[in-house]
């Protein structure tokens, strides 16, 4: 399928296990792909093995955790074509712990990166989206932001946010034909779960066993749901939260 021939497509967090999934299949459906994370040999790696396969993406790394490379992103994406029909705002981090074992910077730097970053792609993207008549945004949200899980306050409340910011941010532009809905994936395999799961001395297999599907996700099937909701097959979907995650209710 070529559901996104000759549009832009901006993905944050795109060096990533879901984020390089995402940017992938956009691609692979004709988007011209901007590959955004704050490492840049990631990003352009990422890129680069979309063009090899013959498809159309560029690499630019920005820390997304301040204002300015917020809106200096969406201005170099929108000069490529002069155009962004699709902000995936994915980018996120996870800083483990209950309240009184959390420093500062691990709660502020969770809302800068985790939600702070989308107030600003967003207050950057949508005067376009808005002059070109319409557009999709897709946010990643969390299971955990639904139902939180322990000693990941700071993960969590963030996710929850992103929740609420994807369903206020879809009523206001609603009548813009800006579609904003987010994806809220359990465990996924990725290099970041894996990390996790080391540290605390499980595996793989154990966090298998706790969802009712048989195993966890896969980078590649949240990236599929990204693809739809930024789709006319989804034009009616704006401001849902879709979960994503083998029936499991909370890790």
């Amino acid at each position: 399928m070529k559901r996104f021939e000759g549009k832009v497509a901006v993905v944050t967090g795109g060096g990533g296990g879901i984020g390089s999934a995402i940017s992938r299949r956009l691609a692979e459906e004709g988007a011209l792909v901007v590959v955004s994370d704050v490492n840049a040999g990631a990003a352009s790696d990422v890129a680069a093995e979309i063009t090899s396969t013959g498809g159309s993406a560029i690499a630019i790394a920005a820390d997304i955790s301040q204002k300015e490379p917020c809106f200096a992103l969406i201005a170099e994406s929108f000069d490529r074509k002069k155009r962004i029909d699709i902000l995936v705002n994915n980018a996120g981090i996870n800083r483990r712990g209950n309240l009184l074992s959390l420093t500062d910077d691990d709660w502020h730097t969770s809302f800068a990166v985790n939600l702070d970053s989308m107030f600003h792609l967003c207050r950057a993207a949508i005067p376009h989206m808005i002059e070109a008549g319409g557009g999709a945004i897709v946010n990643t949200a969390s299971q955990w932001g639904l139902y939180p899980a322990p000693n990941h306050i700071a993960y969590n409340t963030t996710k929850a946010a992103v929740a609420a910011f994807t369903q206020n941010l879809a009523r206001d532009y609603a009548p813009s034909r800006i579609r904003v809905n987010a994806v809220c994936p359990g465990e996924i395999h990725t290099p970041m779960l894996e990390a996790g799961v080391k540290r605390s001395g499980r595996t793989i297999a154990d966090l298998d066993r706790l969802v009712p599907f048989g195993r966890i996700g896969k980078p590649e099937e949240v990236a599929a749901l990204v693809a739809f909701l930024a789709s006319d097959e989804a034009a009616f979907m704006c401001g849902s939260l879709v979960e994503i995650t083998g029936a499991q209710a909370a890790a």
